[in-house]
């Protein structure tokens, strides 16, 4: 009977950017994917929150009846996984995330979500807000981007994760960066890493923050790596 692997898309993605690091996987692997709320083909009338996102990834387990499993979550996915496991730490086998931002302050927010205007992605960029309006189906991607803005800020502002609550995770987990990364730094996720008990770093070479830059061969071999280790 093969492993089960969740696989996380990050901040105004959807599980469609993973399909291929599923094909990847699947032959080792029973691969699951989900849309946040919001997502995709997942409309939402709420607000973002870490928390709503949390309360989408447990509903999915109790769904799927999936009760240990190891979670691939990229970028804010990874920040999901590890909310939600801090709550309910007996449904993860392990946890691996990869380009998770863990520093928020007022500044880093507004850092993040300066570019986060629709309008002028719209006008400046309308290459990417094609991309999106085909990533999004079900809902407009400027109502998502909007949120995910807004969401960035309360971040900033003090709903983020707090070192205490990082310190309660149990799950094994392995908190990785690309060594190109200019939106995560090693540093964060070094010090994420000594906070978290059972925890271990990996720097990926040669690897960019954007999805659409990310070598999934790459991926699919440090998760099956991971995946696989003590």
């Amino acid at each position: 009977m093969k492993s089960t692997i969740l696989l996380l898309h990050g901040a105004l993605g959807a599980k469609s950017q993973l399909e291929p690091l599923k094909k990847i996987l699947e032959n080792d692997y029973e691969i699951h994917l989900l849309n946040f709320e919001g997502h995709g083909d997942k409309i939402s009338d709420n607000e973002f929150s870490i928390e709503l996102f949390a309360k989408n990834l447990l509903d999915y387990l109790n769904e799927s009846q999936l009760e240990k499993v190891t979670v691939f979550g990229y970028s804010m996915g990874g920040y999901v996984a590890l909310k939600l496991a801090m709550q309910h730490p007996n449904r993860f086998e392990k946890i691996i995330t990869l380009g998770t931002k863990f520093k928020w302050n007022p500044e880093e927010a507004t850092k993040e979500t300066r570019m986060l205007n629709p309008e002028k992605i719209v006008e400046k960029v309308p290459a990417f807000a094609n991309y999106l309006n085909q990533l999004h189906t079900a809902q407009s991607w400027k109502i998502n981007m909007q949120k995910t803005a807004a969401m960035m800020m309360n971040l900033g502002k003090g709903a983020n994760m707090k070192d205490v609550d990082f310190s309660e995770i149990s799950t094994k987990c392995f908190i990785g960066v690309g060594d190109s990364d200019t939106m995560v730094t090693a540093e964060e996720t070094q010090y994420i890493t000594e906070i978290i008990p059972n925890s271990e770093f990996y720097l990926l070479d040669k690897t960019l923050h954007p999805i659409d830059k990310i070598d999934f061969e790459k991926v699919a071999f440090q998760i099956c790596a991971l995946a696989t280790s003590n």
